[in-house]
């Protein structure tokens, strides 16, 4: 019974075939009625994975087979999609997340954590038999860490319980990359209603038209590489730009983010500060982005509101819980100038 719940490389061409699709241009907003223009309850329909998180704080990562103490444990709920919802709730933005997750424990405490958070979790699926994600993460004294996950092996990959179109309000599509048929279903929703399909390409696109498919692209450093063949962040999304029309980016944390514009790969530095904890840093920059887009900001706006949330998400313990609310991004930005 199913239960939904209220390096061999590649050339770039060849990783990137499939069925060609013509570009779109989304709308810049307002995208609703000018009575229901209302930016604090705007939203987006995110897709993806969200996973139970047991946060370890500690002096160092480990570097050999040996015991090791914690200074502090958090426990919360994590994942790509799952975090950047939450980041949009607390934004107040309105959230939808369809997401895989098993009828157990930790899916229970899962959707727990996201319906106290105000994300809407009537397309998270629950599946008996299997495992719902969970990671353990272990974060040292300057913010960096190391991530021990799993995911079931099991799960599903039809899409068919998706639905047909986007919800009613929902104004820009969220989507990650580790569920693939998934993530391009969600895109597609995007790209039927006309309005911004961002992936968050933090590991390598796993379908060949994910890219072609979204009308905004966020790598990461890594999974740029592995797409592009290009060790180097400017000359891979050059090379991926050349492929198409959609908008590319690269964050790469304290170095802040490329992206480009008019041709060129263009660059908006990070916010510094001092960083505490880095867990779920990209997945509340992704999740303000989608938020921003959706509320009609340009790329650039949308790019510096992220960052700021962000980094402000860094100067707190505990993944996810440090994710930051719109005054406090507000406040962060004046300050900044």
């Amino acid at each position: 019974m199913l239960r939904l719940c209220g390096r061999t490389r590649l050339g770039t061409k060849a990783r990137l075939q499939g069925q060609r699709l013509r570009p779109y241009r989304y709308r810049r907003g307002p995208f609703w009625p000018r009575s229901c223009a209302d930016t604090s309850r705007t939203g987006v329909f995110c897709l993806g994975i969200s996973t139970l998180d047991y946060v370890y704080s500690v002096e160092t990562l480990p570097t050999r087979g040996e015991k090791y103490r914690s200074k502090g444990l958090a426990v919360v709920g994590g994942g790509c999609s799952g975090n950047a919802a939450v980041a949009i709730a607390r934004l107040g933005g309105r959230c939808w997340l369809a997401t895989r997750l098993a009828d157990d424990l930790p899916g229970d405490e899962i959707v727990a954590d996201l319906v106290r958070e105000g994300v809407e979790t009537g397309f998270a699926r629950r599946m008996p038999g299997l495992r719902s994600p969970v990671s353990a993460i272990l974060v040292d004294a300057q913010g960096e860490r190391m991530v021990i996950s799993y995911s079931d092996p099991a799960m599903p990959e039809e899409t068919d319980w998706l639905p047909a179109v986007l919800p009613d309000g929902a104004r820009a599509v969220l989507a990650d990359t580790r569920w693939g048929e998934g993530a391009l279903a969600a895109l597609r929703l995007a790209r039927a209603a006309g309005v911004p399909g961002v992936l968050d390409g933090d590991r390598k696109p796993p379908h060949p038209d994910l890219v072609a498919t979204a009308s905004h692209v966020a790598f990461s450093a890594q999974a740029l590489a592995e797409l592009s063949g290009e060790e180097d962040p400017r000359a891979g999304l050059a090379r991926i730009a050349r492929e198409g029309p959609t908008w590319l980016a690269v964050t790469l944390g304290e170095d802040g983010v490329l992206f480009v514009e008019d041709g060129t790969v263009a660059h908006l530095p990070a916010f510094a500060v001092e960083a505490v904890d880095t867990l779920g840093a990209g997945d509340v920059w992704h999740g303000a982005f989608a938020l921003a887009l959706a509320e009609g900001q340009g790329e650039r706006a949308a790019i510096r509101f992220a960052s700021a949330a962000a980094a402000i998400k860094c100067t707190r313990f505990g993944g996810r819980s440090g994710a930051p609310r719109r005054q406090e991004i507000e406040a962060f930005l004046a300050q900044r100038g």
